[in-house]
This record gives structure tokens, C-alpha cells and sequence, in this order.
């Protein structure tokens, strides 16, 4: 199982036409868990890996978890560079990250892509947090 980190920006991002914050996530986490990510390249991504959401603005931190349940596949109406992955957003441990968050600086981040491996030293923190 490999762990990822998704970037999303509330000020330039949306999930079904709503803003990509910690709300949103927590939200839907609870009314609508299945959802469908795009991403920008197919990463290795493989079902039970987990995807935890870091949030820009207005706190940069890790703030909801999802568990992927199939492998990314090419995006039908993207321009054949982008593609789609299906997860569903763990409930209970959404929840306590939304209550308290994992921090940029304790997940030792550098240079931010869209998504990114979950570095080594990070992983327990977010275990911990997300109550996994």
C-alpha cells in the first residue's frame, strides 16, 4: 500500500462545482464518500492505497484521507494527458483531521506538486491524527 499526497487549492479548485476546502471534504465525506479525482499524470496509484488531502489556503495542512479503490484510467474527455481516479473518503478519520490537521511543516514538504508520495517521517503523524 502506498500513501499520497493530493494538493487541493480552495481558491482555483472545485469537486462537483463546490469549493475544494476542509468543509466541502468533511461534508461530503459524510453525505457523498465515493468520489473521482483528476489527475495530471497516471501515477502508480493501486486499490487500498490512501489519499490524503493537503488544503492551500486558508491553513496549508492535511484536513481528509481517502482510500482508492481502482486504478487511475485515462479521463474520456480530457485531452489524453489526464486522468481520473476513484476513492472514497474515510468518514471517522476525515473527521479528526478536520478537527486537527496535520501542518505543512510536519509533513516536511518541499516543492508542492499536485500529488505527491506521503515522505517516510510523515506517514506516522498522519496515522496518528486521522486515528488509523
Amino acid at each position: 500500500m502506498a500513501d499520497w499526497i493530493y494538493i487541493l487549492n480552495p481558491l482555483k479548485d472545485t469537486l462537483d462545482d463546490e469549493p475544494s476546502d476542509k468543509e466541502t471534504m468533511r461534508r461530503l465525506a459524510e453525505e457523498e464518500p465515493e468520489l473521482e479525482f483528476w489527475l495530471n499524470r497516471r501515477n502508480r496509484m493501486r486499490p487500498g492505497d490512501r489519499l490524503w488531502f493537503f488544503f492551500t489556503h486558508p491553513e496549508s495542512a492535511v484536513a481528509a484521507v481517502a482510500q482508492v479503490d481502482e486504478e487511475p484510467w485515462e479521463d474520456p474527455d480530457g485531452a489524453g494527458t489526464s486522468y481520473l481516479v476513484a476513492a472514497t473518503l474515510l468518514p471517522e478519520a476525515t473527521m479528526a483531521l478536520y478537527r486537527d490537521p496535520v501542518g505543512r511543516d510536519e509533513l516536511a514538504l518541499g516543492q508542492v506538486r499536485s500529488v505527491q508520495k506521503v515522505k517516510p517521517d510523515a506517514l506516522p503523524v498522519l496515522l496518528a491524527r486521522a486515528g488509523l
